[in-house]
């Protein structure tokens, strides 16, 4: 008869996940006007941790991770501006980009962030790259006829005798619920979009004046015309990916219809005015406001202005709206000549191919055609993963998702034909929160930035702490006891209590094991079979872990590394109190527990690399024993003569796995 570890074996074999031949991953790009936030972190740790799992699993040279440093547009003209200003920095907007840049690429090494390129939109060798995958996109997409130049307003400062770029302008989301602490010209601080004449209550950052609207043309995508397409693209996420749910309910979000939202103070004045609007749908929704509901953009825009000359205050709902890609902002990428004279790209549509540019530039890197780059991201051979935060869903979701459609043509297509650009899988985290605040906002206590958190925790207690936060489907919040003042002082630290399955836990089973076979076996590591029981232990695990990775269920990862490497310690200490009356029985316990100390090892390589690395070396175990084709195999397979094997001498209370300095000085 069969056992249960037996069945869940088969049945898990049986589904087991299929991978791609070759994986894309990029990450969403920190912005070149600050230094990185614990959120950035986080991100790109869940990124890196993926990126590693693929490497192992599918092969070193068929996955491919690049981004780099969002260099260009309002965001770095304004806090260059600033940094000018206040005496910080001297030197040119590109030298205040590519500083920043460095020091981002900086922490995320810090961070033990294994990616193959991180580059920057403004390097010199990206800029050319990125003018021509921007002439490409633009070019494409006006010959296929889904283009439009408008003459839209644009925020003119009458005291300055300037026009405002997105940064300059501060006021008060339109979009009805949103949290937001920050609305800008045509997006608030959460991503929402909307038109310049619907933000509430606009400032001037420059002259604290409120501006004027003039209007200007520039090049927009007519994004809002293809919701049905972007319909049908959601209803093949849901049937044939595993794309989280928390991703495809904020892109449905978009696609609803036009609304506009009054409170019902406003009724009366409503109704002098209601035959005079589109034609629209009327929802009595709340005791406190009522809906109105309308097919067209247009016709939303139209009533909109309607209803602020007759007074009416409103807010309006998510929906798509032309998506602009390009503007006057004069540290931008430059367009391509067909889009006319001194128009730079919006940073927005150029960040979503910025990927594709870093790409090409790797591929140069590495002395081959920088064509090679389709190989990535237009063959079904390969999966385009892209890790971003919540509040990017709009622009790689709806945004670029449409845009890469219609780069097929004029009918374009769910069903992708053979070379052209594949959709990416989006990874969204939701918020990381400080002291149960969201990070950044403004309190009593700041939150850190993510290079300071490492004065206080080595990186890989932050990695396994940022891997077991399920942030999913809700935020989740980081307390680390240095910098909380309402911590308990005789509470463990929060961030560390994953990293203590590393410094303690598995650091203890190794000393154990390393001690034993220097004291009881001259030195030698026991040579022998693993029991079979064991062995399915370890399958079953390894299974388990596979199809959390497969789906970055990152947090559920953790907890089965949790579980098994507990077990580990639990499996030593029950049997190891036997070792005096029976010297085989303790070979075998060795053994056994060698076995599961290699599947550990498999498990944690994409956590905790440069640990798990060190480790292999001290006890003689080759690199192969982290290739997931190699997962059969005993852990004697990977060394040099495993009968005759004397790993590098343990010395007394030496750690595998270290804390920080400062938490040894608070012991």
């Amino acid at each position: 008869m069969k056992s249960f570890n037996d069945v869940k074996l088969e049945n898990m074999i049986a589904h087991r996940p299929k991978f791609p031949k070759r994986a894309m991953i990029t990450s969403g790009m920190p912005n070149g006007n600050k230094y990185l936030h614990i959120g950035h972190a986080m991100m790109w740790v869940h990124t890196d941790i993926f990126a590693r799992f693929m490497r192992d699993r599918i092969g070193y040279d068929n996955v491919l991770h690049v981004s780099g440093t969002d260099s260009f547009g309002s965001p770095v003209e304004e806090g260059y501006r600033k940094a000018i200003e206040a005496g910080e920095f001297k030197g040119t907007i590109k030298e205040f980009a590519l500083s920043k840049r460095q020091f981002q690429k900086d922490t995320f090494e810090k961070y033990e962030i294994g990616i193959n390129l991180y580059s920057g939109s403004c390097t010199d060798e990206a800029v050319p790259l990125h003018e021509e995958t921007g002439a490409w996109i633009f070019n494409t997409l006006r010959e296929n006829g889904f283009m439009n130049k408008l003459s839209t307003y644009q925020f003119y400062d009458e005291k300055l005798g300037i026009f405002l770029n997105g940064r300059q302008v501060i006021g008060k989301c339109p979009i009805d619920g949103c949290t937001g602490e920050k609305g800008y010209a045509d997006e608030c601080d959460l991503g929402h979009q909307y038109m310049p004449s619907q933000l509430i209550d606009p400032v001037s950052v420059l002259s604290g004046e409120k501006p004027v609207l003039k209007k200007i043309d520039n090049w927009y995508f007519d994004l809002q015309n293809h919701t049905d397409l972007l319909k049908d693209w959601v209803e093949y996420l849901k049937k044939n990916t595993k794309t989280r749910e928390s991703v495809i309910k904020t892109i449905e979000e978009f696609l609803k219809k036009p609304e506009i939202y009054i409170k019902k103070e406003y009724e009366n004045e409503f109704e002098n005015v209601k035959f005079l609007l589109p034609t629209f749908e009327y929802k009595d929704d709340t005791k406190s406001s009522f809906t109105i509901v309308f097919d067209k953009l247009e016709d939303r825009e139209v009533a909109c202005e309607m209803l602020t000359d007759a007074g009416i205050r409103y807010r309006t709902g998510k929906t798509l709206v032309p998506f602009r890609l390009t503007g006057n902002c004069e540290w931008g990428l430059k367009c391509p000549k067909e889009a006319g004279d001194n128009l730079t790209f919006w940073v927005w549509p150029e960040s979503l191919w910025a990927p594709i540019t870093f790409t090409k530039q790797w591929l140069i890197s590495q002395g081959k055609p920088k064509e090679d780059w389709r190989k990535y991201w237009c063959d079904k051979d390969c999966q385009v993963y892209q890790f971003i935060g919540e509040d990017n869903i709009y622009f790689y979701g709806p945004a670029q998702t449409a845009m890469w459609f219609c780069m097929q043509g004029k009918n374009p297509s769910v069903n992708i034909p053979d070379g052209n650009l594949t959709i990416p899988q989006i990874v969204s985290d939701k918020h990381l929160l400080f002291l149960g605040k969201k990070a950044g906002s403004s309190s009593a206590v700041k939150a850190p930035l993510a290079h300071e958190l490492l004065n206080y925790y080595t990186p890989e207690q932050l990695r396994m702490h940022f891997m077991g936060m399920n942030v999913i489907n809700n935020p989740a919040s980081i307390f680390p006891k240095p910098l909380n003042p309402d911590a308990d002082p005789n509470e463990v630290d929060p961030v560390v209590r994953e990293g203590n399955l590393l410094t303690n836990v598995f650091n203890r089973v190794l000393r154990n094991l390393c001690y034993t076979w220097q004291k009881d076996f001259d030195g030698f590591m026991p040579y022998g079979t693993p029991d079979e029981d064991i062995i399915k232990e370890g399958e079953l695990s390894l299974l388990k872990y596979e199809k959390l990775m497969s789906e970055q269920k990152l947090h559920m990862v953790s907890y089965e590394l949790d579980t098994y490497i507990r077990n580990i310690n639990k499996y030593w200490a029950k049997y190891s109190v036997e070792f005096d009356k029976d010297k085989e029985k303790e070979k075998q316990v060795i053994i056994n527990t060698l076995h599961m100390v290699r599947v550990a090892m498999l498990e944690l390589h994409p956590v905790a690399p440069v640990g798990v690395e060190n480790l292999a070396k001290f006890m003689g175990i080759s690199s192969e024993v982290f290739k997931w084709e190699n997962e059969d195999k005993l852990i004697y397979d990977f060394i040099e003569n495993p009968k005759h094997h004397k790993p590098t001498f343990l010395n007394p209370r030496e750690d595998f796995f270290t804390k920080h300095p400062s938490q040894f000085e608070q012991e």
